[in-house]
């Protein structure tokens, strides 16, 4: 069993900035895709970024240029750095890491942007 952490939500102003953090313990084989889903209230769950087991990355158009995602293999977490960040932003979001023989979800985070 594979148990996600997410840290890092929280309230902040438009054009703020917020850093989120997913780390993955637990009976962990090889990890491949690492990611951020998000949903908003009354919206489907959709892809905010990706990141896969050699680096590389795919964003949702509504938020390239001001979203980076990255991971840190050595400690099995993935981050989301969310800069300009807009009312719109505003969800709970998830974190799914897909691994050789699993694939879990975070308990989500809710990240609330303000006008």
């Amino acid at each position: 069993q594979v148990q996600l952490v997410e840290s890092g939500g929280g309230l902040v102003q438009a054009g703020g900035s917020l850093r989120l953090s997913c780390a993955a313990s637990g009976s962990i084989s090889s990890i491949n895709d690492m990611g951020w889903y998000r949903q908003a209230p009354g919206k489907q769950r959709e892809l905010v970024a990706l990141i896969t087991r050699i680096g590389s990355t795919n964003y949702a158009d509504s938020v390239k240029g001001r979203f980076a995602i990255s991971r840190d293999g050595a400690k099995n977490t993935v981050y989301l750095q969310m800069n300009c960040l807009k009312p719109e932003d505003t969800a709970i979001y998830y974190c799914n890491v897909v691994g050789s023989t699993f694939t879990s979800w975070g308990q989500g985070t809710q990240v609330t942007v303000s006008s």
